[in-house]
């Protein structure tokens, strides 16, 4: 008999584990790792499948719109597979203020467990990460096509330390 286990990068990472680090760039191609916030601010990781899709768009303009009331407690990042020229082309199409950080070898995606197989994209998940670099807070949406409950992630965001 044998038992069939997920594999690791499809396991969403759990609460309390460390975050493992990263380095992806953004739209600008300027490098960002997680390690640096370490000790000194909570970070906001917001995984999305995929730029210019209906949900997705609709999810970022409300992060941007929004985006005081989140960084008041963390700094917001938000990750997908889509490359560096793709990210500067959607946040100005879109009128983006937040980061969103390039994953194209969906090494940050498949660390936190969060790969898509199917679509070889990410999961929309959000990952909250203390300033102690432990993971504080893990969601994966259970319908890709569905939005984020804002008022459970602000509250979560109230919680960080």
């Amino acid at each position: 008999m044998t038992t069939a286990t997920a594999a690791p990068e499809t396991t969403p990472i759990k609460v309390g584990a460390v975050a493992p680090d990263f380095k992806l760039p953004d739209s600008e191609k300027k490098e960002w790792t997680l390690s640096e916030f370490k000790g000194k601010k909570p970070v906001a990781l917001f995984f999305y499948p995929l730029d210019f899709s209906p949900t997705c768009s609709k999810e970022n303009a409300c992060f941007s719109q929004d985006l005081s009331r989140y960084e008041k407690f963390a700094q917001v990042f938000g990750i997908s597979v889509d490359s560096v020229w793709s990210h500067k082309a959607y946040k100005a199409q879109m009128g983006l203020k937040h980061t969103l950080l390039a994953d194209m070898h969906r090494s940050a995606i498949k660390a936190y467990g969060l790969f898509h197989p199917g679509g070889n994209i990410s999961q929309r998940a959000t990952v909250l990460v203390g300033s102690d670099g432990k993971v504080a807070f893990v969601k994966v949406e259970a319908d890709i096509t569905k939005e984020r409950d804002y008022k459970e992630l602000e509250a979560e965001l109230a919680k960080l330390k």
